[in-house]
């Protein structure tokens, strides 16, 4: 069973969610993805965060400081569960 403690230190905390979703990852909306991902580069718990979006398949949003696209690329270099 994995353990969201780590959830409770997250520098996210104090930010709207829908600034970690944006409607889109092009155009307008990049700006808003790449504020995500500068409050992730200051976050305590970017790490957990990245292995838990990355364990739960997380397709959407801004997780440990990555895109899907990012993400996405990182997961074909795990083992296979």
């Amino acid at each position: 069973m994995m353990t969201l403690d780590w959830t409770r230190r997250a520098a996210c905390l104090d930010f709207d969610p829908e600034l970690f979703f944006p409607i889109s990852l092009e155009g307008p909306s990049q700006s808003q993805v790449e504020r995500a991902k500068n409050v992730c580069q200051e976050c305590p718990v970017r790490r957990p965060c990245l292995d838990y979006a990355l364990t739960t398949r997380q397709a959407d949003g801004v997780w440990g400081g990555t895109d899907p696209a990012q993400r996405r690329e990182l997961a074909r270099h795990l083992p296979v569960a």
